[in-house]
């Protein structure tokens, strides 16, 4: 059965003269009556009231389809009501209302009229759809358009039938916190939409979730990449893959789902882990991936470290010190722990996964060697060596060297195979890496030292505008490699026992959310029902740190909100610098603010100005919705 068996020109109405709710269903229902199609005009009417009653049938993107099953309804029917200026219908996502379909089903009604009902609610969906009710200018028009859908859809489901796809996807982000299940949603949802069959993996922070299986990967016609960091890409070998940041499955899921359908990506040749291509426009390149690679996995290092040193410094400062009049057993414990152990791996850690991440498992043990000569070796002055610096050039010296070494090989004869990665790789590689960073980590020493010497030589105004560059930096991009590059060289602070800059930082990356959160309580009528419920969302995650809380509203409206979230949280980076807080701890949002130096309440204070001043600007931005 066709929707167009349902909805006869005879229950059109291409001009409403109604301007509310209430006068909008009345009109609907007397054209209903007037065509015959009730048994019961009041006893509809008292149907389609105590359906509203429940919950409101504006279902949001200028739709509403008030419904109703009862005895009242003499025959299945639809009536089509449009109005062009709108009006307000309590939709769900608050913005005005101008296509009506409302649905009369009879107590009799059979299940192919119910499927035909339901159709009609899918097609709605389609903006391209909706623009053509929109635009049609007779009764007839809106039939055709209705029927010329139909008739797309019923080639899709025959296309389907003799060709339905499977598309896998991983998603995965550096952190493995936000942008990770947030780009895993938006292609399930997308792909639900588009009738695409799916299964995305997740491998976020606490681990791969819905792990893809051999059958799984066998039957897949496409598979999906959406990562900024490393993901093990062999299993892929012969299948079309496509690879892409994170950030795109997010803001493109579409073009993505089109593209793994058509199969319009290039077959993977079986390497052991995602390259992605630098020639396609828009991607990363592979340079952020390694270094993210890197990061994500030293980040349980330099959390639980950090906050460790942190917790010891509570009973004192130099409560880790035995000659100290503070000293205290449980403190030096702490600190052995935190920074004796844990920090002293970050590092190591940072260039292994680094080399890793470039040349799969060989690049691991040269990177973790590198970086432990840099930190290491380097001039009498300087304990610490090249800190962050040498790391992340062992790192990257180990990765590429070792995929020189690999290919140096390829030509010994296949009996050889398996002393490659016992022998030949770890041997060659290490001494390679090895003897490259004795060689360059005595000047790279004095060249780091010479720019931790200027940094902590800053004071007054170029102090506070390094903070407001690092705080506008952390809200730039929102969890993207602005805000990575930001936070990398806080870390690097830390390791250099400056601690102001990560004061700074963490206060840039909380405003965004809290600062959104915020504006949806104030300027309620500016935002949608959908966009309040995610600003209560937001708070939390703000108040703890996790800056992709404000991801939803950016790729909502770019244009007012990225720049009033970078004016916040660069007020907030700045007013750290001017009260000289300090913080020991790298993450962890309101749940370390017991462990600032300089004043928790200031800090506070710093944090609450940015966020109100950038939910102030977007406030003032934003269209009040009232009037739209």
């Amino acid at each position: 059965m066709k929707i167009t068996d349902l909805l006869k020109k005879d229950t059109i109405i291409l001009n409403l003269s109604s301007r509310s709710k209430p006068g909008v269903i009345d009109e609907l229902i007397n054209k209903l009556d007037e065509a015959g199609r009730l048994n019961d005009r009041d006893g509809f009417k008292k149907a389609i009231l105590a359906r509203e009653e429940q919950s409101t049938t504006g279902i949001g993107e200028g739709i509403a389809i008030p419904h109703a099953k009862t005895s009242a309804v003499k025959e299945p029917s639809i009536v089509f009501g449009r109005t062009q200026e709108g009006l307000d219908y309590e939709s769900l996502d608050g913005q005005p209302t101008h296509l009506f379909f409302m649905i009369a089903a009879s107590e009799g009604a059979n299940q192919t009229h119910l499927e035909t009902l339901s159709r009609l609610s899918s097609f709605l969906m389609d903006k391209n759809f909706r623009n053509k009710l929109e635009s049609a200018k007779s009764e007839d028009d809106i039939i055709e358009a209705i029927n010329a859908k139909e008739a797309e859809e019923e080639d899709e489901e025959s296309d389907d039938e003799t060709s339905e796809s499977k598309i896998l996807a991983i998603t995965a982000c550096p952190t493995g916190i936000a942008h990770t299940y947030m780009a895993a949603d938006k292609l399930k949802d997308t792909a639900k939409e588009m009738g695409i069959n799916i299964k995305v993996q997740t491998n976020g922070s606490s681990g791969v979730k819905n792990r893809l299986t051999e059958k799984d990967i066998a039957e897949a016609d496409a598979i999906i990449i959406a990562a900024d960091t490393k993901v093990e890409t062999a299993p892929f070998k012969g299948k079309p893959v496509i690879e892409v940041p994170v950030a795109k499955a997010i803001h493109e899921p579409e073009k993505l789902l089109e593209r793994a359908v058509k199969k319009d990506a290039p077959i993977h040749q079986g390497s052991g882990s995602s390259e992605r291509s630098e020639k396609e426009g828009g991607q990363r390149s592979g340079i952020y991936k390694h270094l993210m690679n890197g990061v994500s996995n030293m980040l349980p290092f330099v959390v639980g470290g950090g906050i460790l040193i942190a917790i010891s410094f509570l009973f004192g400062i130099n409560a880790a010190d035995p000659e100290s009049e503070q000293y205290n057993r449980f403190a030096e414990m702490l600190s052995i722990i935190g920074g004796g152990k844990a920090f002293f791996l970050l590092v190591p850690v940072l260039a292994g996964f680094i080399a890793s991440s470039i040349a799969d498992r060989p690049g691991f043990a040269p990177g973790m060697v590198g970086g432990l000569i840099a930190i290491t070796t380097g001039v009498a002055e300087a304990s610490g060596g090249s800190g962050f610096l040498g790391g992340l050039i062992a790192g990257f010296l180990a990765g590429y060297l070792t995929l020189g070494i690999k290919k140096v090989l390829t030509g010994l004869p296949d009996m050889l195979d398996g002393l490659k990665t016992v022998l030949f790789y770890p041997v060659l590689s290490i001494f390679a890496t090895g003897m490259i960073m004795l060689m360059i980590n005595p000047p790279l020493t004095q060249l780091y030292t010479s720019v931790l010497g200027w940094l902590e030589g800053m004071g007054g105004t170029n102090l506070a505008l390094v903070g407001l560059l690092l705080g506008g930096m952390m809200a730039l991009d929102m969890g993207g490699p602005i805000n990575k590059a930001a936070y990398t060289f806080g870390l690097a602070m830390i390791d250099a026992e400056n601690y102001e800059f990560i004061a700074a930082i963490m206060a840039g990356g909380m405003v965004p959310p809290l600062a959104m959160g915020i504006a949806t309580l104030i300027f309620k009528h500016k935002f949608t029902k959908q966009e309040r419920e995610a600003g209560k969302t937001a708070l939390p995650l703000g108040a703890f740190f996790i800056t992709e809380g404000a991801i939803p509203f950016a790729a909502a409206d770019p244009a007012r909100v990225i720049p009033s979230v970078v004016i916040g949280s660069a007020i907030a980076g700045s007013l750290t610098m001017v009260f000289s807080i300090e913080l020991f701890a790298p993450h962890g949002g309101i749940f370390v603010f017991p462990l600032v130096e300089g004043g928790w309440y200031l800090y506070t204070l710093a944090i609450l100005v940015g966020a109100f001043v950038s939910a102030i600007i977007v406030g003032f931005l934003k269209k009040d919705l009232r009037k739209a």
